[in-house]
């Protein structure tokens, strides 16, 4: 029997995904890490976190926050609460980690992180994305994913709306 008890078990504090990460270490995985709002999971979103967890061993994903996507989006974003989102992509089986972070960038937390493989859509450059030059230096490397044409939260929204 399938059981989905264990699914929160997948949301992560900082200092216990520190230590968390720390055991994937001591076990030789290498870890993978994207982020984003993930407010109406859709398409585009899929195929992003698909292709970033065949990237490295484990998948951790910063989620944003509800006030910092209010910061980035505005007074009508985010759809769904920030625990919502967080659950929804714990369930993915490609997920290993979730992580909620307040700032508008996960800069700080990918300093924290390190993760091997930084991963980002391919709507930006090396140089835009947060925590790029950290991970680098570190000897990690950063992937841009394709994007799928259509596929966004914002357009969702816009056909809901009509």
């Amino acid at each position: 029997m399938k059981t989905t008890a264990t699914i929160p078990n997948k949301i992560y504090t900082l200092p216990h995904l520190l230590y968390q990460v720390a055991a994937w270490r001591t076990t030789g995985k290498q870890i993978a890490f994207t982020n984003g709002v993930f407010d109406l999971l859709h398409e585009g979103h899929l195929h992003s976190l698909n292709k970033a967890a065949a990237e490295a061993d484990i998948l951790i994903i910063g989620v944003n926050s509800d006030a910092s996507v209010k910061r980035l989006k505005g007074p009508t974003r985010p759809v769904q609460h920030q625990d919502t989102r967080a659950l929804i992509l714990a369930s993915l089986l490609v997920t290993d980690a979730i992580i909620i972070f307040e700032e508008d960038t996960p800069q700080a937390l990918i300093a924290a992180l390190l993760p091997d493989v930084l991963i980002k859509g391919g709507d930006y450059t090396v140089e835009e994305i947060a925590g790029a030059k950290e991970v680098i230096a570190n000897g990690g490397r950063v992937v841009l994913n394709s994007l799928i044409d259509g596929a966004s939260t914002t357009r969702t929204i816009q056909r809901m709306q009509q």
